[in-house]
């Protein structure tokens, strides 16, 4: 059975939703039977060390001031542990600058092939980046194989890297798990009732509302549709600036309620709060987010960037073209004429797609074969690697 060397920026205690990711891909891989030894480059002040965990061990790495020094020392420690002679099967970077950065050096020590998996900005940012570009592109034509979360990043793999195998292994959620409780229902009927006035429907934006995920873009939409006295926003977690000072504005003429960051087990209440959870990204991997809304049979209002476009359709909500104002205005006109049975329907519909097609076995099962594929072909059969 494989040993993978895993090297991540975003594993917990980290928070947000490739840390989310991250542990759930480490614990499925794990729970099929892959030892897994997680090295958490760590942006935490923590202490250096190697701890056992259920399926594999967990060597924390603080980047702190010095991150070429932690890197370096990274491979001290796999020495020092007895990691070298012959322990893995395969290196693997899951996204971020610094083990996309380390990880085609560890695999050619070690004699192994490199596996990528790519998150969302990893390709969308790092194509068109100064500082990340490089080293992106020297981790795609030094790996075995590349995964990606969206099938529209794959052109964007075989621009930097043309020879690189793209293989699209979707994110998941596990359904039996993933249910609004009857003590949140009762909690989002509360809130719906303190906050939102005049029959509107709760639209929510959650997660890290950065530029890329199009909120200013959606607010100029919803009031060029002539529906903004339909919705009542809800806008959870890191807003940008220039959004909130907007809605601040005496005119900003959206109704609108903020909350903080939450973590993920206390969002079911939120989501139970919403009729349409928006994602009207410019671009995207495959956001938590609409797996998560979806999958509790909220209805999505969502562009088609990244993997949104693998996720949603008009079966299961509200969808437009990314970046196309008048197709935003229209996906917004066409939420706010749907009665309380089409919301339903399409709810109960994007509820029954995650169940059946965005499962943690079929993710599991996707990264297994990407491993199966590789194993034993060693790193200089990658692409670009020495011959």
């Amino acid at each position: 059975m494989a040993h993978v060397l895993w090297i991540t920026e975003h594993y917990p205690p980290s928070q947000g939703g490739m840390a989310q990711s991250c542990d759930r891909i480490v614990r499925g891989l794990r729970g099929a039977g892959v030892e897994v030894d997680v090295a958490h480059l760590t942006r935490r002040d923590r202490p250096w060390s190697v701890t056992r965990e259920n399926g594999g061990r967990l060597l924390t790495a603080p980047l702190g001031d010095d991150p070429e020094h932690a890197l370096r020392r990274l491979w001290t420690t796999l020495t020092a542990e007895r990691l070298t002679g012959g322990t893995y099967s395969h290196t693997v970077a899951f996204g971020g600058t610094y083990p996309m950065l380390a990880a085609p050096v560890l695999a050619r020590l070690l004699r192994v092939p490199l596996v990528t998996l790519l998150r969302g900005n990893d390709i969308d940012i790092g194509v068109f980046s100064l500082r990340r570009r490089g080293v992106l592109t020297d981790a795609l034509r030094s790996s075995a194989h590349v995964c990606v979360v969206a099938r529209s990043h794959a052109p964007l793999v075989t621009a930097l890297a043309p020879d690189a195998a793209v293989t699209f292994v979707a994110n998941s959620v596990d359904t039996g798990q993933w249910r609004i409780l009857p003590s949140e229902r009762e909690r989002a009927r509360t809130w719906r009732a303190e906050n939102v006035t005049g029959g509107r429907r709760t639209v929510g934006l959650i997660g890290q509302l950065k530029n890329k995920k199009g909120v200013g873009f959606f607010l100029d939409a919803l009031l060029a549709s002539g529906h903004a006295d339909a919705f009542h926003l809800l806008l959870v977690g890191e807003v940008e600036e220039s959004v909130t000072a907007r809605l601040a504005e005496p005119d900003g003429g959206v109704a609108h309620s903020f909350l903080p960051f939450l973590e993920r087990y206390d969002l079911p209440s939120v989501y139970a709060s919403c009729d349409l959870a928006a994602l009207p990204s410019f671009y995207d991997g495959m956001p938590n987010v609409a797996l998560e809304a979806a999958a509790l049979g909220v209805p999505l209002l969502a562009s088609d960037a990244g993997g949104l476009g693998d996720v949603a359709d008009d079966e299961i909500g509200f969808t437009f073209p990314a970046g196309d104002a008048h197709g935003c205005r229209a996906a917004i006109d066409r939420a706010a004429r749907a009665d309380a049975a089409r919301l339903s329907a399409l709810g109960a519909a994007g509820a029954e797609r995650i169940r059946r097609d965005f499962t943690p076995a079929g993710e599991t099962a996707g990264y297994l074969a990407v491993l199966d594929a590789v194993a034993g072909t060693g790193s200089s059969t990658g692409p670009g690697a020495p011959g």
